[in-house]
């Protein structure tokens, strides 16, 4: 697993391969496997998100209660064509509170890189295919790009809420961005700029579960990490540039993350966790009964 974003920029000015390539050659390096069962792996997962995708139960609540049928207010809201952001936008909304939802409904999904994370990705890569036509194995290619980025993260510094906050959704965020930049054909040094502005526009989020569950609010971050990560990916094709170097940010995430106090860090005590409503939801739901969203 590569350590730096930066290797991988001169690994491709130096080898003439695309970024996905080599992070595909590494995992096949890691694994002992060919090529073509790296890559057929990575294409089951992007088939597990169609599922969580065409699959949602738009009826289907968490056992908490807290969680469940936004996506279809999402849904019927595009569809009457009333939100401001489009019908695009909108979609990748809706995709990102179906397959979170999903999560919290204990259906299957693809942890991207955390299952509390598991709406970005998804939700920007299946609506950017079904948008612009991109075939399966571009999409495929896609995800070698945002797993690449998701490991040097995880190697540089953290995923883990307990471990840094909620940069699980940044993470997810500029693993996204940087697959929308190789998907309108980017260079690798403009997938990392991607992914190091859409990880400076969410820097310090807390990690606040309310009652300790991976449902409020994390399901919709998962909509503000998708649509962060597409206007992370226009900015980069406008070609404007992070003034902080990708791995910089990343060591920046890490140091933030941990100098923030331990009630942010997914313990369910302080920020949302920790407001009255918080407490009381945390309070009922202790006693066995649910709260209705």
């Amino acid at each position: 697993m590569y350590g730096s974003l930066q290797e991988l920029c001169e690994l491709e000015e130096k080898s003439g391969k695309p970024f996905w390539k080599i992070v595909q050659e590494d995992d096949c390096r890691e694994q002992g496997i060919t090529e073509e069962v790296s890559f057929e792996q990575m294409r089951a997962m992007y088939q597990a998100m169609k599922d969580a995708d065409a699959r949602y139960d738009e009826k289907l609540k968490s056992e908490s209660g807290l969680v469940g049928t936004e996506g279809k207010k999402m849904m019927e809201a595009r569809a009457e064509g009333i939100l401001l952001c489009g019908d695009f936008i909108g979609k990748v909304m809706e995709k990102a509170l179906k397959t979170s939802e999903s999560n919290a409904c204990m259906k299957r999904i693809v942890a991207a890189p955390t299952a509390g994370s598991c709406g970005v990705v998804p939700a920007v890569f299946l609506s950017l295919q079904e948008e612009k036509g991109y075939s399966e194995e571009k999409m495929v290619e896609a995800l070698f790009v945002a797993a690449g980025i998701g490991g040097v993260i995880a190697e540089r510094a953290f995923l883990a809420g307990a471990a840094g906050g909620c940069q699980e959704i940044g993470s997810a965020s500029a693993m996204a961005a940087g697959g929308v930049v190789h998907l309108s054909g980017g260079s690798a040094k403009e997938i990392a700029n991607a992914a190091a502005l859409a990880l400076k526009n969410l820097l310090g989020l807390a990690c606040d579960p309310v009652a300790g569950l991976v449902e409020v609010p994390c399901v919709k971050r998962n909509v503000m990490g998708a649509v962060n990560a597409l206007t992370s990916a226009d900015l980069t094709s406008a070609g404007i540039f992070s003034k902080i170097p990708p791995d910089e940010v990343i060591d920046a995430m890490r140091s933030i993350g941990r100098s923030m106090s331990e009630d942010i860090r997914e313990t369910g005590k302080g920020g949302l966790a920790g407001t009255p409503t918080g407490v009381e939801i945390r309070e009922r739901m202790a006693g066995g009964r649910t709260q209705e969203a």
